[in-house]
C-alpha cells in the first residue's frame, strides 16, 4: 500500500481534477502533499479554485509560470525534482496535459518513482498542440494511465501500450460537475445568451484567426447576449491586437469565473463557444450546447453524439450559422465518460497496488 503520494498541479482544469481525487485519497487513508508549479500564476486562475473547492494548500508552490515552452518546463523539472527527492513519495499522480504534467512526470520516472497519469490517452493527433506532446510523453513514462472513456483506452492500446497498465476509471471532471454543478448561480441574468471562452495560442497568437473570432462575436451580439470571460492570455492577445474596445463595445467582457460560477454559467447559457477541452465536456455534462473553434477535439464523444460541433475553418458565416443554429440532439442516452466514481476508483487503486 502507498505511504505517500505526491500530487502535482499548475492549471485551472487540474485544480478542478485534483480536488475530487484528493478528496478520495484522504478517504482511502492515502497522504498526499501536493505540488504547485504556478502554471496559472493570476489569482483569478489559481487561488480562487483552492478556496472555492477545498483543495489542500500546497506544500509547495514553485511560482514558474511564463516564458517559452522549454523555458518553463525545464525550471519546472528541476524544481519538482528537488521536491520528490525531498518527500521520497511511493507514486507521483500528474492530470491532463499542460507543461506541469510532462515535468512532473519526467522527474518522478527519472528517480523511479511511478507515474500515475490521470486522464490518460486523450489524442487530438495534432502534434502542432503543445498538449499533444505533453499528453503522449506522459502517457510513455507513466506506470498507471487512468482513462477517461473507451476511445481514450483504445487511442493507447493502439500505440502498443500493454493492458496491463491502462485503467479505465471514467472522467474525474464528470465527478466534478455532478458535484458542484448544482452549487452556484450564475454570475450574470438567469439564463440565456451565450458564453465564450477562447485562450489557445492557435487562437490568441494568430492576428487573422483572432480577428475573425471577434468580428463573429459582434456579429453573434446583434442576435443574443454574449458573455466572454477573459483568460489574461486572451486579454493581452487582444489588446495587442487593438481588438480590445472594439469587442467591449458590443460583448459583456469579465474577469476569469471561478470553477463553480463557470458551471453555473454553462447550465444557464443556450449555446457555448470555446477552444477548451474542458469547457467541451462540461457543456456537455450540463447538457449546454457547444461550438468548438478548433480544427479538432480530444473528445470526439460530444461531436458523435451531437453536443459538440467543431468550426474547422474559421470565418465569420461559418461561426455565426453554427452558433445560432446550436439545438441539444433529440435523444442522448449514452454515458461515456463513466459513472461519476472515477476519483474513488483511483485512490481504491493506488491504495491496492502502489
Amino acid at each position: 500500500m502507498a505511504q505517500k503520494i505526491v500530487s502535482v498541479v499548475g492549471a485551472r482544469p487540474q485544480f478542478v481534477k485534483a480536488a475530487v481525487v484528493s478528496e478520495q485519497l484522504r478517504a482511502a487513508g492515502l497522504p498526499e502533499v501536493m505540488i504547485h508549479t504556478g502554471q496559472h500564476y493570476d489569482a483569478n486562475m489559481s487561488d480562487v479554485f483552492f478556496a472555492a473547492l477545498g483543495i489542500p494548500e500546497p506544500r509547495y508552490n514553485l511560482g514558474i509560470g511564463g516564458g517559452r515552452h522549454g523555458e518553463m518546463t525545464g525550471r519546472q523539472l528541476a524544481e519538482i525534482e528537488r521536491c520528490l527527492l525531498e518527500e521520497r513519495p511511493d507514486a507521483v499522480v500528474v492530470y491532463g496535459d499542460t507543461n506541469s504534467t510532462l515535468a512532473g512526470a519526467l522527474a518522478a520516472v527519472k528517480l523511479h518513482i511511478p507515474v500515475a497519469h490521470v486522464e490518460a490517452g486523450l489524442r487530438s493527433f495534432n502534434n502542432r498542440m503543445p498538449e499533444e506532446i505533453n499528453r503522449i510523453v506522459t502517457d510513455r513514462v507513466s506506470a498507471v494511465l487512468f482513462t477517461p472513456s473507451q476511445v481514450a483506452s483504445a487511442n493507447l492500446r493502439a500505440e502498443g501500450i500493454a493492458e496491463s497498465r491502462i485503467v479505465e476509471v471514467g472522467d474525474v471532471m464528470y465527478d466534478a460537475a455532478l458535484r458542484y454543478g448544482g452549487t452556484a448561480r450564475p454570475p450574470g441574468p438567469a439564463s440565456g445568451g451565450c458564453v465564450v471562452t477562447i485562450h489557445r495560442a492557435e487562437n490568441t497568437d494568430d492576428a487573422t484567426r483572432l480577428g475573425v473570432i471577434v468580428a463573429a462575436l459582434i456579429e453573434l451580439s446583434r442576435l443574443m447576449r454574449v458573455t466572454f470571460p477573459v483568460h489574461p492570455r486572451t486579454r493581452k492577445a487582444l489588446t495587442e491586437a487593438g481588438e480590445w474596445g472594439r469587442l467591449a463595445a458590443h460583448v459583456e467582457l469579465t474577469e476569469p469565473l471561478g470553477y463553480i460560477e463557470m458551471l453555473a454559467a454553462v447550465r444557464a447559457a443556450d449555446v457555448i463557444v470555446t477552444d477548451s477541452g474542458g469547457l467541451q465536456k462540461e457543456a456537455y455534462f450540463l447538457e449546454t450546447p457547444c461550438v468548438t473553434l478548433r480544427g479538432e477535439t480530444e473528445w470526439v464523444e460530444t461531436v458523435a453524439l451531437g453536443w459538440n460541433r467543431l468550426v474547422t475553418e474559421l470565418n465569420v458565416p461559418d461561426i455565426v450559422a453554427a452558433v445560432s443554429g446550436a439545438r441539444p440532439p433529440a435523444t442522448d442516452d449514452a454515458r461515456p465518460y463513466g459513472d461519476g466514481h472515477a476519483a474513488a476508483k483511483i485512490a481504491q487503486f493506488l491504495r491496492a497496488t502502489i
